[in-house]
């Protein structure tokens, strides 16, 4: 295995090296790093004053230019940082040989530029193209907590008759480094069911879920069949422990959220061990097969710039079977990561204005689907009690701690309409609670699919009965559309409310204007 591994390294640095030559970059600029690509794909490395910020592959992330050269445009969420002045090389992954080493400036800042969090850590683009803390900058102290989790977890579950193991990049990193992947920021643990259809291993995932919560530990579900457990660390930055479950059927391996694969049950069971960081852990009988299934037959080398490229057909399974409750989340999370935490502007929508016109003052107003929460924090400015409603609530962060700093009435709760145990669980809550309330859904209806606008109307029909109204926008398909909205006919809307028992109020088209990019359909209606 050893001179395999060794050949293997020799024939993928030779081929590097011969690409080296006509390999170049042109220019470093505020568009991005311009260059000439010779060879075959493969990763390069943007080191930003000697630290590894991000990585990219030669053809498959650049756009070809007309001149023939090619452009690898600065990731958005790099966008922010780039003022000031640094060193900058542009390195091959693997041979580390440097195409580009110098002195460069952005912007026009006259500071050395730093990808540091809010706390002060130092921060890199990760497997998910998400800027977090990644493995190669914490120390082995500040990771004790979560590998303290991994065994906690990992042995709770055994007691509970369920096997897990680390898996993905946590199963890489051990068995290919004996360590954390220096460019990934979470762990991962993976179990394979004793059941063998995604009703029952669900029905396990959710009472594993509430076993792990009981013994003090926060959790956020994914799907219906993995979840992510909260680990704090030393120094007190959060990291995510996720938990994906698996099962076989008619000989294929079905483990989220990537694998769909044909596989034998003597590759995972009995489980043999790993070393991680000094630690073992459980892992599956024939690691190297199951590597393969997750990162193809290259997953010895090195790659920061990994993307998964699941099968359609598994991931229209996947969808089938576990994802009908995160509807579209993850982008919506992902938008929100670029822009969630800022603070929102102080205005409000015409909506929001309306509302505000014609309901009493001190209503309790729920604005359902509230994304950044900007019309939430502004009726609460005004005296109206307002909750911020969404499946994605890390996008209400900034308006919560402008709501916080100046006592606003402003709470933001999670509400999936996809999820049926959620919305059940938040309309009972509601009905224990008195006085009159109003809802704002704005860019709602159009920004869910069918299972999600009937929940929120008997969400709606619970929660306004009395005499409550709904006041609702969405886009007809005129102008521009915005992130995630598809167009909807607003007399189809109304047709929805009556078919729930409201009554429709009325019924407008506005067309774009100046002031207004994309046409709007709005209803107002109410529940007797």
């Amino acid at each position: 295995m050893a001179s395999r591994t060794a050949s293997r390294w020799a024939a993928i640095r030779g081929r590097i090296t011969a690409a080296l030559r006509g390999t170049r970059v042109i220019s470093v600029d505020e568009a991005g790093i311009e260059l000439v690509a010779s060879g075959d794909d493969r990763v390069i490395d943007v080191l930003f004053d000697d630290r590894r910020i991000w990585s990219f592959w030669l053809r498959r992330d650049t756009d070809l230019l007309s001149n023939g050269h090619r452009l690898a445009p600065w990731p958005d969420r790099m966008q922010r940082f780039l003022d000031g002045h640094t060193r900058l090389v542009v390195r091959e992954h693997v041979a580390t040989t440097a195409h580009f080493d110098r002195e460069v400036t952005f912007g026009s800042g006259d500071r050395r530029i730093a990808f540091v969090n809010k706390r002060g850590l130092e921060i890199s683009l990760d497997k998910s193209g998400r800027f977090s803390p990644t493995f190669s900058v914490r120390s082995e102290e500040q990771l004790v907590p979560l590998l303290d989790a991994m065994e906690v977890v990992t042995t709770m579950l055994h007691d509970l008759g369920i096997e897990a193991f680390p898996a993905y990049g946590t199963l890489l990193g051990a068995v290919r480094e004996g360590t954390f992947l220096g460019h990934d920021s979470d762990a991962d643990l993976g179990y394979v069911s004793s059941y063998s259809t995604p009703a029952e291993m669900i029905r396990e995932s959710f009472e594993l879920q509430r076993q792990i919560t009981e013994r003090g530990f926060a959790t956020h579900r994914y799907s219906g069949g993995a979840f992510r457990i909260d680990v704090t660390e030393a120094d007190g930055s959060s990291r995510g422990l996720d938990l994906f479950g698996g099962f076989f059927d008619s000989g294929r391996l079905y483990l989220l959220g990537e694998v769909g694969v044909p596989f034998e049950h003597d590759w995972i069971h009995p489980l043999g061990t790993c070393t991680l960081m000094g630690r073992a852990f459980p892992a599956p009988a024939r690691p190297d097969l199951l590597l393969e299934a997750m990162y193809g037959p290259r997953w010895r080398v090195p790659d920061p710039a990994y993307r998964f490229e699941t099968p359609q057909p598994v991931i229209d399974r996947f969808n089938a079977w576990f994802r009908g409750t995160t509807v579209w989340r993850r982008d919506w999370e992902r938008e929100f990561a670029l822009t969630g935490g800022r603070r929102p502007g102080r205005g409000a929508s015409g909506l929001a204005r309306r509302l505000a016109a014609e309901t009493e003052a001190g209503t309790q107003v729920l604005d359902v689907g509230a994304g950044r929460a900007r019309d939430a924090l502004w009726l609460a400015g005004r005296g109206f009690p307002t909750t911020a409603y969404d499946y994605a609530p890390r996008g209400a962060r900034g308006a919560m701690r402008l709501a916080t700093a100046e006592g606003l009435p402003l709470e933001s709760r999670t509400l999936n309409l996809t999820e049926w145990r959620s919305m059940l669980a938040e309309t009972a809550r509601l009905t224990r609670i008195d006085g009159p309330r109003a809802m704002l859904a704005r860019h709602l209806v159009d920004a869910t699919n069918r299972v999600g606008r009937d929940a929120f109307l008997r969400f709606a029909r619970v929660a306004l009965r009395g005499g409550g109204r709904l006041y609702a926008d969405v886009w007809t398909g005129e102008g521009e559309p915005g992130f995630g909205l598809h167009p909807f006919d607003p007399d189809r809307l109304a047709e929805l409310v009556e078919s729930h028992g409201g009554s429709v109020l009325s019924l407008e088209r506005l067309a774009p204007s100046d002031k207004r990019a994309r046409g709007l359909g709005r209803v107002v209606a109410s529940w007797s």
